[in-house]
């Protein structure tokens, strides 16, 4: 969930720079293509802003963290996201063609990890984040191997 909230904070305080730019550049020019009563009121925007990314940083972590789960059985791996509308994924492990373990640079400094599991399929691919480094591998090479000895004949 931290991470989340970290990757939300940095992404609307790149759109508050932008803003706090936009807002300048619009006020110094005086932008002919502008209704006045907008140019007088363009400092509004950096603060506005500023609280949609706070709003935004507070809730939208909690609510993913709220909706998003997966669990691993012997034969299945079961993915649930989405935020309006659910998606519930569940990936058969002997149509596992590849596990991948990666991590961001913000997972890197939580100590955290990603799973990609794919298959053949796009829509039967499925991705586990913000899992301990250390689960993430295991789980990771423990999927692998099962992959390997369920591997059937099917197409």
């Amino acid at each position: 969930m931290v991470q989340w909230g970290l990757e939300y904070l940095l992404g609307w305080a790149i759109a508050f720079g932008l803003a706090v730019g936009a807002a300048a550049w619009i006020d110094a020019s005086r932008w002919v293509g502008f209704p006045p009563a907008l140019v007088a009121r363009i400092w509004w925007l950096p603060p506005l802003v500023a609280a949609l990314g706070v709003v935004s940083a507070l809730v939208a972590p909690v609510w993913r963290y709220r909706v998003h789960r997966w669990e691993v059985s012997s034969d299945v791996i079961y993915t649930r996201a989405g935020w309006f509308n659910r998606h519930w994924l569940l990936v058969p492990v002997s149509r596992i063609q590849t596990v991948d373990t990666e991590q961001g640079w913000i997972e890197r400094i939580l100590g955290l990890a990603t799973i990609k599991i794919s298959t053949a399929s796009h829509e039967g691919s499925s991705k586990v984040a913000g899992l301990p480094v250390q689960i993430a591998v295991r789980l990771a090479e423990e999927l692998a191997g099962r992959a390997h000895d369920l591997r059937d004949d099917a197409t």
